[in-house]
């Protein structure tokens, strides 16, 4: 790969990891909001479902627009672990500046509210986690801001590289 080609590369992956990461952000506030409305929440499940197939047709447009049709697996991998990887770090500053000015323990006291409902309670005793439960919400609520962005950038990091493999299968494309 020659110097233009990388960079050609890194500039088609930060754009199309600005977009993964719009798709993400509006995951995660509609998770949020089906806390309370619950029909978001599967907007939210949706929409993380789709960001592989999202990615998948990124790289379909960097091959075919980029690379004029042609693109190696090893091309195809390294694309998609960059737009994993900025994608990752644009929604990790979305998450923090979520928990840091917006959240004001909306997150918690929702999942609190869940758990303590009747419902889930019967849940929780068929699932008999009872002091698991306690112990995780403890710790959900002396988690900092910084530690669920951390938390989303390993995540996001780490999904795109098991991920990037069988994206860049299925796209790669020799020469004709």
């Amino acid at each position: 790969m020659t110097p233009q080609e990388y960079i050609q590369l890194k500039a088609f992956a930060r754009q199309d990891g600005a977009l993964l990461a719009l798709l993400w952000t509006g995951s995660l506030l509609c998770y949020i909001l089906g806390l309370t409305y619950p029909l978001l929440g599967i907007v939210a499940l949706i929409l993380i479902v789709a960001s592989p197939f999202f990615a998948a047709n990124r790289l379909r447009h960097f091959r075919d627009y980029g690379r004029e049709g042609v693109i190696s697996f090893s091309r195809s991998y390294a694309y998609t672990i960059l737009i994993y990887f900025y994608a990752g770090v644009l929604f990790a500053i979305a998450v923090y500046v979520y928990f840091a000015f917006l959240d004001k323990g909306f997150f918690l006291s929702k999942i609190m509210e869940t758990f303590c409902s009747p419902e889930g309670r019967e849940a929780i005793k068929a699932y008999g986690i009872e002091g698991q439960l306690e112990e995780n919400i403890k710790f959900l609520s002396e988690m900092r801001p910084i530690d669920f962005a951390l938390n989303m950038l390993t995540i996001n990091i780490i999904t795109g590289f098991f991920l990037g493999v069988p994206i860049a299968a299925v796209m790669q494309r020799a020469k004709n």
